[in-house]
């Protein structure tokens, strides 16, 4: 199959869906939010992803072999903004890339940085085959310029291949100065939690970040210290999704250890009461630190059980003073690659044993 791309524009988008391409068992088509967010929905047949190409290149909606994996908070529709909390609904953000993480009182940068809600500058649709087979890819460009400070050009895709209930999403980064660049990232991606859910990792737990807020009341304030203490002593307590005994008010944080198989990917499952299986791969050389995330306040309920990353989620002073900024020489490029979605009963039986064997 010879490559189709179709640059798209926002001029192309209207409340109406209207189809910007059909192949096959292929269709994307496109929308604009009542909040004036252009939207592509793609779709492989029954699995579909709702993605903003304009606006951080987000995957706002994920739904794979039945099952709708976005973690729930109250946005049903995303807010035309750049502010990370402004708008906080969606599957899959970018985050970075000259400042990531949770601004401490000593940062001065915005939230998780520049990239979850960027503007781009133009976006695709492609339409093609590889080794792998038929495919359908979305992806954009956006030069970030700040006279005198930061120029790097973000190239973000999704790639869909046909029949298939995960999907692949790359991240490249460009440093365009003459200098080098500090550079972070994190890649926040956002299931929906359900009871009984089991995680599966080739590693451990390497640290729970205790982080109790002033402005819970005492009696949360009580039982998230307590859930923490036996977190402390047991990591182990958090590897089945159990609302009962513990508590995550609003969140806890961890940072996990991760085994690799002979290509150099590690992998992560979130295996669902159902026997189906969440899923996210990526590779350690490039993302050497995995975050995971739980919030389960009654209002939102979200389950990042794997955040491929290049640092811890505390901030830029952190990550200086730890060592885990990385420096983007002029003309640089750092290039990520990760894998997420659902895998069926079968594949996650067999994809668990691989884990276990690791």
């Amino acid at each position: 199959m010879k490559d189709i791309r179709i640059n798209v524009y926002p001029e192309m988008f209207a409340s109406a869906e209207n189809a910007v391409l059909e192949s096959g068992n292929f269709k994307v088509s496109a929308f604009r939010y009542s909040t004036g967010v252009c939207a592509l929905r793609l779709t492989n047949g029954d699995n579909e992803l709702v993605i903003l190409p304009f606006q951080g290149q987000q995957i706002w909606r994920a739904k794979m072999g039945g099952h709708d994996l976005t973690m729930k908070t109250g946005f049903t529709e995303p807010v035309d903004t750049e502010d990370f909390l402004s708008t906080y609904g969606g599957f899959l953000l970018h985050c970075g890339a000259t400042s990531m993480g949770n601004p401490s009182p000593e940062d001065t940068h915005p939230q998780h940085g520049e990239l979850p809600n960027m503007r781009y500058d133009s976006a695709y649709v492609l339409c093609g085959e590889d080794e792998k087979g038929a495919y359908v890819a979305i992806g954009g460009k956006r030069d970030y310029y700040v006279p005198f400070t930061t120029e790097f050009l973000a190239e973000p895709e999704i790639r869909l291949y046909d029949g298939a209930t995960t999907a692949e999403v790359t991240m490249k980064v460009t440093n365009l100065r003459t200098s080098p660049m500090e550079f972070i990232y994190l890649c926040h991606i956002n299931f929906r939690p359900f009871d009984g859910t089991r995680l599966v990792w080739a590693g451990d737990t390497a640290k729970v970040y205790r982080d109790v807020p002033d402005t819970l009341p005492e009696d949360a304030k009580a039982r998230l210290n307590a859930y923490l203490d036996k977190l402390e002593a047991d990591p182990t307590l958090h590897v089945v999704v159990d609302s009962a005994s513990q508590c995550y008010l609003p969140e806890i944080v961890f940072r996990v250890n991760n085994k690799t198989d002979a290509d150099g990917f590690a992998h992560c499952m979130g295996v669902l009461p159902d026997e189906c299986a969440y899923y996210v791969n990526y590779r350690t050389a490039e993302l050497p630190v995995g975050v995971r995330w739980i919030s389960r306040t009654g209002d939102e309920d979200t389950f990042g059980m794997l955040l491929p990353s290049t640092a811890e989620h505390l901030g830029m002073i952190h990550a200086r003073r730890t060592g885990q900024v990385e420096w983007l020489a002029a003309g640089g490029v750092k290039e990520m690659k990760m894998t997420f979605g659902l895998l069926d009963k079968e594949t996650a039986a067999k994809t668990e044993a691989m884990i276990k064997a690791l």
